[in-house]
């Protein structure tokens, strides 16, 4: 990683670390949801299908918000809309904490998805505009990694706030700390400038009309069918282990609440060089070969973990290579997508490829949620998950290898090279390879 990193310019390094923290702290403020619902459901009394939906209905409203998002980064800057919506999920993660019921926290969960569905929109297609196309995926992964950091927190507050304040008050608590992430946005609005291509658009495009649209024209309408595709398939089954991993662990393997945390760590940790590794192999191997790595062994992996009589130590082992599997599909998607369209409509098809996934993704923890009652919670992960990661394989077939291609500042036309106003060198084309 040393290498890599240390031949990054100023720009790119602040760029690097607004990203990665701002996405670990969205990951910590999502998280504390997972590690909390166990509790909910106790001393509220849920049942697994309205805990479901609570988790749903921040992704399928994350879905929208990472719509609307990308399409005003397009429009106003991607550094301006990153600020924005760090500053949302925070406000509506501390407003969790004075929840009294599940309608209510249905709305605020809801309210959150927005905004950190807006971050990885925004955050995504900055950094990868910024950063060289020699190191694109090793960075746009290795910021993904702030996912686990941020999971990670979230598990530690967890076992912290619940080891000294009782249930009742501690899930409270944690909500309320979910508002630090929004100073942050302080210092993004200092050090981080926008992307040199997209200033470059901006100023030769002679117009500011939403282009949204443009990514269902012939032109990009295939790479966005195939991009949403891809997401779904790897964001479904990670949404499976993201949110039903505490209460399988606490229900299925009666754990206690540091027992937990333990568990999770491990699984963290193994989310962590997931997302570390697959960057560097989706620079090394390519996109397309990193994908398919991935999904195969992450649908192996989730079934052993979950349909398998395995013991509690087992259990604890295989939670390392199921996150580094689930993780390691979704590090590749940032600079895959951003690859995938040219810069007047990168950040729109960006955030509706991903969102779309993840939007359509957000059903299946809810899923997950309903087969359990018939089929036990165990399988009904497995099952879903599984499924899932095939999708990924399907998509990954069709789509063209991405790896080392200029950004570009122009959109294709029907029929035509992708090779408009390269910033650099000649643009290879968007075709099929």
């Amino acid at each position: 990683m040393a290498n890599w990193f240390t031949s990054m310019n100023v720009r790119e390094k602040r760029t690097f670390w607004a990203c990665f923290t701002g996405w670990a702290l969205d990951a910590m403020d999502v998280q504390l949801y997972a590690v909390i619902m166990p509790t909910l459901i106790t001393l509220w009394g849920m049942s697994q299908a309205q805990a479901g939906w609570l988790a749903t209905a921040a992704l399928l409203f994350s879905s929208l918000g990472g719509w609307i998002a990308g399409i005003l980064a397009d429009r106003y800057g991607r550094a301006k809309v990153l600020r924005i919506t760090i500053v949302w999920f925070a406000f509506f993660t501390f407003l969790s904490g004075f929840t009294q019921s599940f309608e209510q926290l249905l709305f605020t969960r809801s309210m959150q998805g927005l905004g950190f569905g807006g971050e990885w929109a925004a955050g995504a297609v900055l950094m990868s505009e910024v950063i060289d196309k020699r190191f694109r995926g090793r960075a746009v992964g290795s910021v993904q990694s702030g996912w686990s950091v941020g999971y990670g927190m979230a598990v530690l507050l967890f076992t912290v706030v619940f080891s000294i304040a009782p249930a009742e008050m501690a899930w409270r608590y944690l909500f309320f700390l979910g508002l630090l992430p929004a100073f942050f946005a302080l210092w993004i609005r200092r050090y981080v400038e926008e992307p040199e291509v997209f200033k470059e658009m901006r100023a030769t495009s002679g117009d500011s009309k939403f282009q949204f649209l443009e990514i269902f024209t012939p032109a990009l309408r295939r790479r966005t069918i195939l991009a949403s595709l891809l997401a779904l398939g790897g964001l479904g089954g990670n949404y499976v282990t993201l949110n039903w991993l505490a209460t399988y662990l606490r229900n299925v393997r009666n754990l206690s609440i540091l027992g937990i945390g333990g568990y999770l760590g491990f699984n963290i940790f193994g989310s962590f060089c997931g997302y570390v590794i697959s960057a560097h192999l989706s620079d090394w191997l390519g996109r397309r070969k990193t994908f398919v790595i991935m999904a195969s062994c992450a649908a192996i992996t989730v079934s052993s973990y979950t349909l398998l009589p395995l013991s509690n130590t087992a259990v604890l082992l295989l939670g390392f290579p199921l996150g580094f599997f689930q993780s390691g599909i979704i590090a590749g998607m940032g600079a895959t997508f951003a690859e995938l369209f040219p810069t007047r409509v990168r950040a729109s098809g960006q955030g509706f490829s991903y969102n779309v996934g993840r939007g359509v993704g957000s059903f299946v923890p809810a899923l997950v949620g309903v087969l359990a009652a018939d089929i036990g919670l165990g399988t009904a992960m497995g099952l879903c998950a599984a499924s899932a990661y095939m999708l990924v394989l399907v998509a990954t077939a069709l789509l063209p290898e991405t790896r080392g291609r200029e950004l570009e500042a122009t959109v294709p036309q029907p029929g035509e090279a992708s090779v408009s106003r390269p910033m650099a060198t000649p643009v290879p084309s968007f075709s099929q390879e």
